[in-house]
């Protein structure tokens, strides 16, 4: 008479696998439908905190259920190893975001200026439902000095204009979206307000020059010449959003003209929640490092 053995099956081997599927779809569906479609941020990321709970009980079952068939040789081994497949994904989102926002502060703007960051030329707004926000602050400045020391403006030698097109290249090449700009390389100026025309029998008024050089004093640094230096730049505000995740930075890119040189800086914020989990700091310094690489030759101190 022959013997057969039953062997044991492991139940949370076998709900492991439905939840780490489960944990997989609802990431991705959250994932495309921010992307691509209109779930809000606030949701995105409680869905993903979501997804990121279901996975995590489904790799604590799938242990269970490979230490049952280690033990005892019970069946589920497959679906456990398949359920530890499926939760890597939004394990590994939810251990990316953990890494990032225990280690970075919990800042949402830098700017390569934290003394006296460019002002916003529309104020970004944004429903933030139930994500916490606060006010930017000089203590988030200086967390923001103490993280990335390597944020600073660039100084180039050359005309307003020359940087400006540059600026602008690269910013659509970084996938920026330029929303609204103020300021002018060249100031406006009424076409009757042009060099009168001498009147006829006024020869000596007719030799005279028609632009008359006026010697000016060498640059200070008073308030009121700050002012007046502040006033020839140039201000573009932009708009972007990463590439998988799809989340929404604001950018603004301040051009000040300062005696034979232009000066670049750079304010990028995160539009929703407190932490931006370094993503502003990023955005910001890899759009430095391609300008510098668009006007090699004419980077200053």
């Amino acid at each position: 008479m022959a013997i057969r053995y039953d062997r044991p099956v492991s139940s949370a081997a076998r709900i492991s696998r439905l939840l780490g599927a489960f944990s997989l779809v609802l990431a991705l569906a959250v994932l495309v439908a921010h992307r691509f479609g209109g779930l809000a941020t606030p949701y995105l990321v409680l869905l993903l905190f979501t997804a990121a709970g279901f996975a995590l009980l489904a790799a604590l079952l799938a242990a269970v259920g490979l230490r049952s068939l280690w033990m005892t040789g019970a069946e589920g081994g497959l679906a456990a190893l398949a359920a530890l497949i499926y939760t890597a994904f939004p394990l590994g989102i939810g251990a990316f975001a953990a890494e990032r926002y225990m280690t970075l502060p919990d800042i949402y703007d830098v700017s390569t200026d934290p003394i006296s960051a460019p002002d916003w030329l529309s104020t970004p707004k944004a429903d933030q439902i139930w994500l916490k926000r606060n006010l930017v602050t000089p203590e988030d400045r200086e967390k923001q000095l103490a993280a990335y020391p390597e944020l600073t403006g660039r100084r180039y030698e050359g005309a307003l204009d020359r940087v400006l097109e540059a600026v602008r290249k690269v910013a659509k090449q970084s996938g920026f979206t330029i929303v609204r700009s103020t300021g002018t390389t060249e100031p406006d100026r009424d076409p009757e307000d042009g060099p009168a025309q001498p009147a006829a029998g006024d020869e000596a008024v007719a030799d005279a020059p028609g632009i008359i050089p006026v010697p000016t004093p060498r640059p200070y640094d008073d308030d009121v010449a700050k002012l007046i230096r502040g006033a020839n730049g140039v201000m573009l505000q932009a708009t972007n959003r990463t590439l998988i995740l799809g989340l929404r930075f604001d950018i603004l890119i301040r051009l000040r003209e300062e005696a034979e040189t232009t000066f670049v800086d750079i304010r990028v914020a995160s539009r929703y929640g407190q932490h931006d989990l370094g993503f502003s700091a990023a955005i910001a310094g890899d759009y430095l490092k391609a300008l510098d690489a668009e006007l090699l030759g004419l980077a200053g101190g």
